[in-house]
């Protein structure tokens, strides 16, 4: 006889936007909160939450290995530069989606001067996995993202 699971404890989990985690690296520029994590909600598998990007800020370039990486806009612009020389280029605006495949060179920046960017970021684990990148940045902006997730640019 199989033990039917206890789904009142082990179902589904609500984390209630006062309960975000902001005990998680930080970088200057941007907040980072977690909400679905082993810690909150008992996920083995992904990890998501909150970022919050101060106006005219940007990350230096950088990929997550094999994670996968979605973004969701949920207000402001956010550009997004990627490829071996940050070659590329494209601006997603609130309701789009961003997809970061494993190991695409990337950097994120809020394409607005003056309005902070909201975002809701889901990974494929809960490593957080960066490979910082030696890649001479093709844009500027006046704060620079540094941290264990975001560096500084060299240079």
């Amino acid at each position: 006889m199989t033990n039917k699971p206890n789904w009142r404890d082990n179902g589904v989990r609500i984390v209630r936007g006062d309960e975000l985690d902001t005990n998680t690296p930080q970088t200057p520029g941007m907040t980072r909160a977690a909400a679905i994590n082993q810690a909150k909600a008992g996920a083995e598998k992904l990890w998501a939450g909150t970022v919050n990007i101060d106006p005219d800020a940007k990350t230096g370039a950088h990929h997550h290995g094999e994670l996968e990486s979605v973004i969701y806009v949920v207000s402001g612009r956010a550009r997004m530069r990627w490829g071996d020389k940050l070659e590329y280029v494209a601006e997603a605006n609130a309701g789009d989606f961003i997809y970061v495949p494993p190991f695409v060179p990337h950097q994120e920046i809020n394409a607005d001067p003056d309005q902070p960017l909201m975002c809701v970021l889901v990974r494929s684990d809960q490593e957080a996995i960066v490979v910082n990148l030696d890649i001479e940045a093709t844009e500027t902006s006046a704060t620079t993202w540094i941290g264990p997730n975001h560096p500084a640019e060299s240079g």
